[in-house]
């Protein structure tokens, strides 16, 4: 699946409200449940499971959970070379683990992600300035050409 079907299929998402674990289009989902369900239309396979979580995961414990299993699985690359379809890994608050994604949908001047955002369900939001400086990490996925 080319990335421009991966953006418009994570497009197809906009709208579901949030779910915490969640990872169903229109019924809801969290910002992994987001990840792991484009992924898995995109690939035609089931939802990749994960072990469940609280809102606070990992932070008691200071690890980078999600972090660590996204370079697992994802091609780690250079925070500056966005490209569309990237996973977007962000730092919530400073010095807290980083424990938010999402897709990088439009780069160039107008650069846009979509992710699921409690309060506000998944949605397409401006790459803007105080979101580029939670970003921590930026991932390409395998299979995304």
């Amino acid at each position: 699946m080319s990335v421009a079907q991966v953006v418009t299929l994570a497009r197809a998402w906009i709208g579901t409200p949030y779910v915490h674990q969640g990872a169903r289009r229109g019924a809801g989902c969290d910002c992994l449940g987001l990840l792991r369900g484009v992924m898995a239309e995109a690939r035609g396979k089931p939802l990749q499971s994960v072990p469940a979580y609280t809102p606070d995961w990992s932070e008691p414990q200071g690890d980078e959970v999600l972090w660590t299993e996204a370079a697992r699985q994802l091609i780690a690359k250079p925070i500056e070379h966005a490209e569309a379809g990237d996973v977007l890994l962000f730092r919530m608050r400073q010095g807290a683990v980083a424990k938010h994604v999402g897709l990088q949908a439009e780069i160039g001047l107008r650069s846009t992600f979509i992710h699921a955002y409690q309060g506000h369900g998944v949605r397409e939001s401006a790459f803007s300035t105080p979101w580029q400086r939670r970003l921590v990490a930026r991932f390409a996925v395998p299979d995304f050409t």
